[in-house]
């Protein structure tokens, strides 16, 4: 695990003291045993800072020379977020989930990378410093924007981008600060009301043990230090040649997506776009099970669409 500095810069995203982020740590680690066990823990140097690396694998050898996947969480979170979807997503491929520095994970930021070059550039690094020349990016929220930003600016190391009720597509509104924030308030009801207070925010935050101590230590623990991102223009997404799947809530805050499934892929040549029913912003953690079943398919389609192009 990389030292973190004892004075960090408060410009920056940083834990406001050590034994709350051991606090923090402990109940994240309560909600990554909830999924697949990772097989290492990495930690890789970019010109921005440390990022840390889980890596699950697949137990059969040749799956494992299969096109690995990336994941990329939301903001102020973890790579614990994966946690019902690393099982299913290893069985037949590597999976690297990565926290993303300037978040509440065990990564340590040195510079800022919220602009849209420097993220790529990050990310880019990232991929390197794991030997990662060809991946498919999965990224939820901010996570979405991130491999949709890639998918524009350093496309090189993609094979797909799958992004989740992602930002990057809208400019973020007050609407969905209010029901994160709402969320956090009402992981503090009663038990007894937690459930349909649950269904009503679309917060599995609230019926969710871990998630829910994670939610709130991460509140006390964690300072956050960064704009929400701009969304890309027209001209932007119509750049975007990687093979691209979205998966948008219903019931989504963050985007309108009745809006995005006519826009997307009208702009992205190709593009696959879908709205899932009965889920707001997370629909990987939702519908696990139908997530993990689409997103491996779009990703053995990707991969044999390929392996025609070069005659494999």
């Amino acid at each position: 695990m990389p030292e973190h500095a004892t004075r960090p810069r408060r410009d920056l995203g940083h834990y406001v003291n050590d034994t709350l982020r051991e606090r923090y740590f402990a109940a994240c680690d309560a909600l990554y045993a909830l999924g697949a066990p990772a097989r290492s823990e990495t930690d890789v140097e970019t010109s921005f800072g440390t990022t840390h690396v889980y890596r699950y694998g697949p137990d059969d050898p040749d799956a494992a020379s299969r096109t690995p996947v990336v994941l990329i969480h939301g903001a102020g979170a973890c790579a614990a977020q994966w946690y019902p979807n690393t099982r299913a997503l290893s069985t037949g491929r590597p999976v690297y989930a990565l926290d993303t520095p300037g978040d509440a994970g065990r990564s340590v930021q040195r510079e800022h990378m919220w602009q849209p070059e420097r993220a790529a550039q990050w990310l880019d690094e990232a991929l390197e410093g794991l030997g990662l020349d060809r991946v498919h990016l999965v990224g939820s929220s901010y996570g979405g924007w991130l491999a949709i930003n890639q998918a524009h600016l350093r496309p090189g190391r993609l094979a797909s981008v799958v992004a989740l009720d992602p930002g990057g597509l809208e400019k973020v509104g007050l609407r969905f600060f209010v029901w994160i924030f709402a969320g956090l308030f009402a992981t503090f009801a009663p038990k007894a009301l937690r459930p349909r207070l649950a269904a009503w925010l679309e917060q599995p935050v609230l019926v969710v043990p871990e998630l829910r101590a994670m939610a709130q230590l991460r509140a006390r623990a964690f300072r956050m230090r960064r704009p929400a991102p701009l969304p890309l223009t027209d001209g932007e997404l119509g750049s975007i040649r990687t093979p691209f799947y979205l998966v948008m809530g219903k019931r989504s805050l963050l985007v309108h997506p009745r809006r995005q499934l006519e826009r997307v892929p009208r702009l992205i040549p190709g593009a696959r776009a879908e709205i899932i029913a009965g889920t707001g912003h997370g629909p990987q953690i939702d519908h696990p099970d139908l997530l993990n079943a689409r997103m491996l398919g779009f990703m053995d389609d990707t991969d044999s669409a390929s392996a025609l192009r070069s005659g494999r």
